[in-house]
């Protein structure tokens, strides 16, 4: 399984293209087949999401 924590303003056709792809590059490359892979998005207001690059 593949949890992915995004920013909450992508949209479902975003989150729909990002699992589809996650789902072809794992099956292609042997990783797991594309019946059990399973793309779970955990959304985050922006204001709860700092990075390093982002700090002074």
């Amino acid at each position: 399984m593949r949890k992915n924590t995004v920013k909450r303003s992508r949209t479902a056709e975003q989150k729909e293209a990002l699992a589809k792809e996650i789902v072809k590059t794992m099956d292609s490359s042997d990783f797991a087949s594309k019946d059990t892979v399973r793309v779970i998005f955990e959304e985050m207001k922006s204001e709860d999401f700092y990075s390093g690059k982002d700090m002074n």
